[in-house]
C-alpha cells in the first residue's frame, strides 16, 4: 500500500504513450473501480473532516491539506451506493484529484494498486449494466471487471458548472451568420461533457455532430472523405476529449494527421487534465490547440476566433 501511495504523485507527470494508468480502488463491496492516475494529485488516509452547513449529502465535509481547503465527496454515495460510516472514516482513503480546473477529494473505502493498460482494451460500459449512468468505460484486468466512473457527471451534480454562454458573446456571434458553416465534430465519452460543449456551440450558431470516442470519430471522418473529398468540405473543426475508451484523443489526432485528406482538419483537445496537461504532448501529436474544461465563454470565444480564420 505504501508503494502505491508514494508513487502516485511521480507517475501523474507521465502523459501520452497511448496508454491508460488506472489507480484501482474500492467503495462499498467487492467491485473494483478505476480513476486515471493523470488526474490524481495525492492519495492519503482520510484526515479529520470539518462539516459544511447545508452542503449536499455526498459532500462529507472539507479537509485542510497542505494549506488548501478541499471538499471531500463520498464517491460511493454519489453513485447511489451506501455511504461510508463515520466510524470507518479513519481507515478510509482520500483520492485528491483535479478535474475541470477544480481540486476535490474522493472518499473511498480502500486503494489497491496502479495498473497500466492500452486504451484499446478499455470499452464502453455494457448496456443494462448497473450504475451505467455513472460509468464512462470498463476494462477487464485478470478476469476482473473494472468500472471507470464518469467523474464529470458526478461533479456536475454535486457542484454544477456554468454552462451557458454569456449574453455579450451570444450577441457578438449573432453578428456573423454561421448558418452556412460546416458542422463542428465534438468527441467525448462523457454524456455530460458532450452536452456541455454542444450547448455552448449551438448558442453561437454552429451545427454540431457528436461521437462517443476516438474510434467512432476516426471512422466518421474517414467515411466523409471516402469519395476523395477533403475533410474541409464536411467539417469546420474537431473538438476532442483526451481520455476515451478504444482510442484516446492523442491517438485520434495522430491518425487524422496521417491521412492526406484529413490532416488539414483543425483539432482542439478539450480536456479535464488541467493540472498535469503536457503541452509538449499536444505539439508532438500535432493538435492545433488545447483547452482545459470547462468554461463556456472561453470555449465559445476560442471557437469563434478559429471559425473567423478558416
Amino acid at each position: 500500500m505504501a508503494g502505491v501511495l508514494d508513487s502516485v504523485n511521480q507517475r501523474t507527470q507521465l502523459v501520452g504513450q497511448n496508454r491508460l494508468e488506472l489507480l484501482l480502488f474500492r467503495l462499498r463491496g467487492r467491485q473494483v473501480y478505476g480513476i486515471n492516475v493523470f488526474k490524481v494529485k495525492e492519495v492519503l488516509q482520510c484526515p479529520k473532516l470539518s462539516s459544511i452547513p447545508q452542503s449536499r449529502s455526498v459532500v462529507r465535509g472539507v479537509a485542510h491539506i497542505r494549506g488548501e481547503t478541499i471538499p471531500i465527496i463520498d464517491l460511493g454515495l454519489a453513485i447511489k451506493l451506501p455511504e461510508i460510516p463515520a466510524a470507518e472514516l479513519p481507515n478510509s482513503f482520500i483520492i485528491i484529484s483535479e478535474y475541470n480546473r477544480r481540486t476535490q477529494g474522493f472518499l473511498v473505502s480502500g486503494v489497491d494498486r496502479i495498473v497500466n493498460l492500452n486504451w484499446e482494451s478499455v470499452s464502453p460500459p455494457p448496456k443494462g449494466a448497473g450504475r451505467e449512468i455513472y460509468l464512462t468505460a470498463v476494462a477487464r484486468i485478470e478476469d476482473q471487471l473494472i468500472e471507470i466512473i464518469d467523474v464529470e457527471k458526478i461533479l456536475s451534480e454535486v457542484s454544477p458548472l456554468k454552462e451557458d454562454v454569456g449574453e455579450e458573446l451570444v450577441t457578438r456571434s449573432a453578428q456573423t451568420d454561421r448558418t452556412a458553416s460546416r458542422p463542428v465534430l465534438v468527441v467525448d465519452d462523457s454524456t455530460v461533457a458532450r452536452r456541455q460543449v454542444e450547448r455552448c456551440l449551438t448558442a453561437i450558431g454552429l451545427q454540431v455532430v457528436t461521437k462517443n470516442d476516438g474510434k467512432q470519430a476516426l471512422d466518421y471522418v474517414k467515411e466523409l472523405t471516402a469519395d476523395g473529398s477533403d475533410i474541409s468540405d464536411h467539417l469546420s473543426l474537431m473538438i476532442s476529449d483526451v481520455e476515451m475508451p478504444e482510442m484516446d484523443g492523442y491517438t485520434l489526432v495522430t491518425r487524422c494527421k496521417e491521412q492526406p485528406q484529413i490532416k488539414s482538419l483543425y483539432i482542439m483537445l478539450h480536456t479535464s487534465l488541467s493540472g498535469v496537461f503536457n503541452r509538449a504532448m499536444v505539439q508532438k501529436v500535432g493538435a492545433d490547440d488545447f483547452m482545459a474544461k470547462f468554461s463556456p465563454d472561453e470555449l465559445a470565444e476560442r471557437v469563434m476566433e478559429v471559425m473567423d480564420k478558416l
